[in-house]
């Protein structure tokens, strides 16, 4: 089982690196499957096109960012501090695959699979949940907050905030000071009084 699971990372590896160079039209699953050293077949053991990767890209994706979340949470000696290194984590990820972001982005509006997004934002969802629960157990989150709902506001802020830098090219600050900012927002709209 862990070699199917490698094979379909290394599919989905050479898959990003493929589409960010040659973008979702121009590549092929030939070139796909080449760079990730395997039969074209195998390529459909996993993928019925190469439209069908980019839920899976955008999956893998998520979860690499909320890998890196928890990693940087444990080192987090507060609520506040777990927003901070959210941000941090998000804008740093959105840069290092703004391109395979962007083409997650179209392929799952052209292939109509938008509910994917829930079902693959979900675990991220939970987690700033939970750090939110935990920040009204603490005293230091209003306790009006519904945290399911905060997380869904706060985690669109924030990735709204790193596409505009990232994607959109949008740099009329500079990133500390933009993140410092979008921090100040979540804060002062999370904040008990």
């Amino acid at each position: 089982m862990k070699d199917l699971d490698n094979k379909k990372s290394r599919l989905l590896y050479a898959a990003k690196e493929v589409f960010a160079e040659k973008g979702l039209e121009k590549t092929t699953i030939s070139e796909i499957v080449k760079r990730a050293g395997m039969a074209q077949g195998t390529f459909y053991l996993y993928f019925s096109s190469k439209k069908a990767l980019i839920p899976a890209l955008a999956d893998d994706l998520l979860q690499t960012m909320l890998c890196e979340m928890q990693k940087e949470q444990v080192l987090c000696t507060d609520v506040w501090e777990s927003f901070h290194k959210m941000i941090t984590v998000t804008f740093r990820v959105t840069n290092l695959y703004k391109e395979v972001l962007s083409l997650c982005y179209s392929g799952l509006a052209i292939e109509n699979t938008l509910s994917e997004w829930d079902r693959i934002y979900n675990p991220y969802y939970s987690w700033l949940a939970e750090i939110i629960t935990n920040g009204i157990e603490q005293g230091v989150i209003r306790p009006d907050i519904e945290p399911m709902v905060a997380a869904r506001m706060v985690i669109g802020l924030v990735e709204s905030a790193a596409e505009q830098m990232y994607l959109f090219n949008k740099l009329d600050k500079p990133l500390s000071e933009q993140q410092e900012q979008l921090f100040s927002f979540i804060h002062h709209a999370l904040e008990q009084r």
